[in-house]
């Protein structure tokens, strides 16, 4: 059975929306809260969703059929759901509804997405281990030590056949992502897996959940200024050199100020080639994309054109002052998403490298964050809002499309198993620099945030 997008934040992975039997309206609190809620969340899409007529949906109909429905739910969570639902229908990547979480401090300062939020939420939760899609399969590529999924017998190279009875597919993927992490996280999930030798075996890993304590106003400004300093480092760039033939460099994030950007291009500036790996990149910040594509263009370059409510504005940028001009390889995979997927297909149409690894994530658009708090409480909820969507300069959106690498080339169950990495070695191969798949694999080692 083919999962759609309504059923995954439906029955299918969380709870059934209606039942048979009459059921017990929720308290009169709660149900004014989920209101308020909605309330607060239709009125940041009806007025900054970028596309005024919300892709033909009569949007202030929609928000009179959520408050009934609300009205109408058995209980809080599926009133929440409801809103989620609702706000789901635009089929959007960047709009999307967080619940009201309480918070151990605001975030504004660097919040970029929902993991952020998370990082900052009095209860914290973690499931151990994360998986992909490497091509059209779901795969777990890391197992957190000391995890119940790694005491359970999770490995990584395991194919994920299921999820809660959900088959991981690529067009609801960050759909389940959403559900499983930001809407409805779950204490336990029930795994069905295939290990690279073909053996099929089901599993119930728990999840780690964990009280965050009340603090006081020193120690919440410490652990917010701890959570942006680990973000940093986990974000900050990493670089091998093979003498001047070659630099690696691998970007986490887009999320470096310009002098930052300068000295990537200085240090790539020493070798002839450089392989740029933007796998995993969930993007970030305009202006370091703007900083980048300036870094390997001795012109001005047009990355597309932004579609806004009420404007189109072209996104442009200017050349660094030394800019690298040798041989340049891009890899990207199906979690290389937003800013990641703009640069990757702007070196496509300006044919200024060669882009090599798995189809991207299609999930580029500008988006905001707008924060609200349930009155007299200190839980906060967001609706993070699409403001803009980013047409290239071929005239198509990357939108639920992505981009399809000039090679496509993926590692199987076995590699990941050995991690062991035949895309890097590859790229390396083509720029003259011989490295196994094994030796790739060490170069950049996985590290897990804090718990």
């Amino acid at each position: 059975m083919r999962i759609t997008h309504s059923l995954i934040l439906g029955s299918v992975l969380i709870f059934p929306l209606t039942t048979g039997v009459a059921v017990q309206q929720m308290e009169k609190m709660a149900r004014e809260s989920a209101q308020s809620i909605w309330q607060a969340v239709a009125s940041d899409v009806k007025s900054h969703y970028y596309d005024p007529k919300f892709h033909g949906l009569d949007w202030d109909a929609l928000v009179a059929e959520t408050k009934r429905k609300i009205d109408d739910s058995a209980s809080y969570d599926m009133a929440l759901l409801q809103i989620a639902a609702t706000v789901d229908k635009l089929h959007d990547s960047h709009t999307s509804f967080v619940p009201p979480r309480a918070m151990i401090n605001y975030p504004n300062a660097f919040v970029m997405d929902w993991r952020s939020l998370m990082m900052l939420s009095k209860v914290r939760h973690e499931y151990g281990w994360e998986y992909e899609m490497v091509g059209e399969q779901g795969f777990v590529t890391h197992v957190r030590p000391g995890s119940d999924a790694e005491r359970k017998g999770l490995q990584v190279g395991d194919e994920i056949l299921s999820i809660n009875g959900y088959r991981p597919e690529r067009a609801t993927i960050q759909k389940a992502n959403y559900v499983f992490n930001v809407l409805r996280p779950q204490p336990e999930l029930k795994l069905e897996v295939k290990d690279p030798a073909g053996t099929k075996k089901q599993l119930t890993v728990a999840a780690k959940v964990r009280q965050v304590p009340i603090m006081s106003q020193y120690e919440r400004s410490q652990r917010t200024i701890e959570g942006y300093e680990e973000r940093e480092h986990l974000f900050q760039p990493r670089v091998h050199e093979f003498g001047d033939e070659m630099a690696i460099i691998k970007l986490p994030a887009f999320s470096l100020q310009s002098v930052e950007v300068e000295r990537l291009i200085d240090k790539a500036r020493k070798h002839k080639a450089l392989i740029l790996d933007l796998r995993d990149n969930h993007g970030g910040r305009e202006d370091t994309l703007q900083y980048l594509v300036g870094g390997f263009f001795d012109h001005q370059v047009k990355i597309g054109d932004k579609k806004m409510r009420s404007e189109h504005k072209p996104l442009t940028t200017n050349p660094l002052h030394g800019t690298f001009q040798g041989k340049l390889v891009v890899l990207v995979n199906s979690e290389s998403m937003s800013a990641a997927e703009l640069f990757s297909r702007t070196v496509q149409i300006e044919k200024r490298g060669r882009v090599l690894g798995d189809k991207s994530a299609g999930r580029v658009m500008e988006s905001r964050f707008y924060q609200h708090q349930l009155s007299g409480r200190a839980i906060v909820y967001w609706a993070s809002v699409t403001e803009a969507d980013l047409v290239m300069t071929d005239g198509k959106s990357l939108e639920h499309v992505g981009v399809t690498p000039d090679e496509v080339m993926i590692p199987t169950a076995s590699d990941l198993a050995k991690g062991a990495d035949p895309v890097l070695a590859s790229a390396a191969g083509t720029l003259g620099v011989k490295l196994t798949p094994e030796e790739a694999g060490k170069l950049f080692p996985y590290e897990w945030p804090s718990e």
